[in-house]
């Protein structure tokens, strides 16, 4: 039998422990019920922020409507019937000739008249800090004149007259909303002629080219819409009218604002009136030449050949096989049973005889099988060819027209990579080029067995032209062909919407940063044409 006094000690501490052991578990639920409340708390904290997130961005959504509804009843207020908002005016304004369309429509249209039509939108733009986009005849092809959501879009196609034409000085003062052709035929009579010439001059405005600095058919020889422009005049942001350029031939004075708002895609200001170059027309007879081959890069290597002669041809395309098959079906022509590549050349000027034998030798050397004829009429119909290839692709359906550039000497490298690129993904891309400055135009023809894809291709889905990924990605491909050879991505379309995801690959990061700065000096509020070029 144990000592009683050790036996009750250990009893004692037993209970001592058991009593800790309660008091623990005790302290531990009471933890417990605290982390439980703490939660609790958390819990109601974070549905107090989600709500009040929830009425902050209801709060900002209300004021964007009151801000929406008050600058268009300002706009009617100062503005009266050039402002627009119907379904009909709207619904146009979201699209233009490259095919995509804007998720939501614009909150209006107007209808410029006048520079002071134009200065006030931008002053109530400014005002209300609502994006403005301006517009001109509507046939870009790289959506950068498309309305967006919550804009206003200012269209200055009714601003074309021809202000004042200068026989004395070969130049002209025009409104952006002049048609090329309608400036060049009025000054036709007088020897003259402006020189940019897209293929859509009948049906493109001076205003547009200018902010695109778009090229065209005679860009070898005579230049692109930059060379021809010497002075504008554009409403900025805040409304002031800023003055570049001069009258003369010449000038240096400070920097070339004229050449930086040229190309701008309406990302700086708005142009509302342009001085610009006229030409004599060449005299003499003008000397057209069709000429067939086996295939495309024949026809590239023959172009190249031509322009290694020191020869200056005036017009220079190349249309290859894909192209010719969709303007046979067109047209009701038989062209494909003559060749495989189709080489356009056009030469004018003093000693355009001699040059246009020149051309035909070096071509028939070249393995192609060459027709030239100083025949007006004749010459226009194998112009006709090339000017009827965007509405043979129209009519098969869904197109989208692509632009790059490549050194002249590199032309036939790229009409081979097309080819490899099309093959790969199991695509059509009939190809037309600019051969005199090595100026391609892809065109993607989309299947309807294709599975949709983004409807841009920066904004996934937000287009209703539904490109499918797999021509972007094929057109990726053709974008890096392009650069490793020492070309561009956009030769005379501009950047636009569709261009975006590969405008830094191209000019750097560096180049790209201070761009978007320079934009911002112009452009402090980023109401000038947002979501374009830079995105």
């Amino acid at each position: 039998m144990g000592d009683p006094i050790t036996t009750s000690a250990d009893r004692a501490s037993a209970s001592a422990t058991r009593a800790a052991t309660s008091a623990d578990r005790a302290s531990a639920r009471a933890d417990e019920a605290s982390v439980s409340a703490d939660e609790a708390a958390t819990s109601t904290d974070r549905a107090s922020a989600s709500a009040s997130r929830a009425a902050l961005g209801a709060n900002h959504a209300a004021a964007g409507a009151d801000r929406a509804s008050t600058i268009v009843a300002k706009l009617f207020e100062q503005l009266g019937d050039r402002v627009h908002v119907d379904d009909a005016s709207l619904t146009r304004a979201r699209t233009d000739k490259s095919g995509w369309v804007s998720a939501a429509a614009p909150l209006a249209v107007v209808d410029a008249r006048s520079i002071a039509h134009v200065q006030t939108v931008m002053r109530l733009a400014t005002e209300y800090s609502v994006p403005v986009v301006p517009r001109g005849a509507g046939t870009g092809l790289a959506g950068g004149a498309v309305g967006t959501e919550g804009s206003i879009v200012l269209d200055v196609s009714g601003m074309n007259r021809i202000l004042e034409v200068s026989l004395a000085d070969e130049l002209a003062v025009v409104e952006p909303g002049v048609l090329n052709q309608a400036l060049s035929d009025a000054v036709a009579a007088d020897g003259l002629v402006f020189s940019p010439d897209p293929a859509s001059k009948a049906i493109s405005s001076i205003g547009g080219n200018i902010a695109t600095n778009a090229g065209g058919l005679l860009c070898a020889k005579y230049g692109v819409t930059r060379d021809a422009v010497l002075g504008l005049k554009v409403v900025l942001p805040d409304g002031r009218m800023l003055e570049t350029g001069h009258r003369s031939v010449k000038g240096v004075t400070g920097y070339d604002l004229t050449a930086l708002v040229t190309g701008s895609e309406g990302t700086l200001g708005v142009i509302v009136e342009a001085t610009v170059k006229l030409r004599p027309i060449a005299a003499g007879e003008v000397f057209t030449i069709g000429a067939f081959f086996e295939n495309v890069v024949a026809a590239a290597a023959a172009s190249a050949a031509i322009t290694a002669a020191r020869l200056r041809p005036a017009v220079m395309e190349i249309m290859d096989q894909a192209s010719l098959v969709a303007i046979d079906a067109y047209n009701s022509t038989t062209l494909t049973t003559r060749g495989n590549s189709y080489l356009l050349v056009q030469t004018d000027g003093g000693g355009a005889a001699a040059e246009a034998a020149r051309i035909v030798d070096i071509i028939t050397a070249a393995g192609g099988a060459a027709e030239s004829t100083a025949d007006p009429a004749l010459g226009e119909q194998l112009l006709a060819i090339r000017r009827s290839f965007h509405p043979a692709l129209e009519a098969r359906g869904e197109v989208l027209i692509e632009d790059v550039c490549v050194p002249r000497s590199q032309l036939a490298a790229m009409f081979a990579a097309i080819d490899e690129i099309a093959a790969r993904y199991g695509l059509s891309i009939p190809t037309v080029a600019h051969a005199g400055d090595g100026n391609l135009h892809p065109n993607f023809v989309i299947p309807t067995a294709l599975p949709g894809g983004s409807g841009s291709a920066d904004e996934p889905g937000k287009g209703a032209q539904t490109v499918p990924d797999v021509i972007w990605d094929a057109a990726g491909d053709l974008f890096r062909a392009a650069l490793a050879l020492g070309g561009t991505l956009t030769g005379e379309h501009g950047v636009g919407v569709l261009k975006q995801r590969w405008l830094r690959d191209e000019i750097g990061t560096d180049s790209f940063d201070l761009q978007r700065q320079i934009k911002a000096v112009f452009d402090p509020l980023g109401i000038m044409n947002p979501g374009k070029v830079f995105g």
